[in-house]
């Protein structure tokens, strides 16, 4: 991936590195990019190996009569990209009579109630508001603020900035855990 970032040039000297490499952290870590996903952490900033690989690879290019110098650096980082399909482990953090909304790390997933079992049925009056399984041969599982769950994406919308989920736990072997 690559990253302009604009340098003063009070920040020119021995430590520039230093200074670039903190810099690409503060500014890429925790974002998310529509293209690539979550940007979780920096893993290696190219041409920052050695000095000399420094000097010859990184350059930058003065922009005149704004004061700062722009730098193109090429990293590479550990993403967080969800596909349709894929099964994950959610921490349930909204439940209303349409559905509940989960959390898999950054990324917001929302189960609609008719992706979920027909056993399942809205309960306002429980506290905390949840879905309780009507299942009678076994103890009701109960969906609520705090639950953890298994869900499989069945849509994602990406957006230059952001990326939402939706998922089911209609299937086997998905639901409360």
């Amino acid at each position: 991936m690559e990253k302009d970032l604009h340098i003063y040039p009070r920040y020119f000297g021995p430590k520039l590195k230093q200074h670039l490499q903190d810099e690409l952290v503060r500014k890429v870590e925790g974002t998310c990019s529509g293209r690539f996903g979550f940007i979780i952490t920096v893993t290696q900033v190219l041409g920052f190996d050695s000095p000399e690989e420094f000097v010859s690879k990184v350059h930058g290019k003065i922009k005149e009569g704004m004061g700062f110098v722009t730098f193109t650096l090429k990293y590479q980082a550990i993403v967080f990209r969800p596909f349709k399909g894929e099964v994950l482990d959610a921490l349930v953090t909204l439940v209303n009579k349409m559905g509940f909304f989960a959390e898999v790390g950054p990324l917001q997933v929302f189960v609609s109630k008719h992706a979920m079992p027909a056993d399942f049925a809205f309960d306002p009056q429980s506290n905390p508001i949840s879905y309780v399984s009507q299942a009678s041969d076994e103890q009701p599982m109960r969906i609520a603020k705090e639950s953890t769950v298994r869900l499989r994406i069945i849509g994602t919308h990406f957006d230059a900035t952001e990326i939402r989920a939706i998922g089911t736990i209609k299937e086997h072997y998905l639901g409360v855990i």
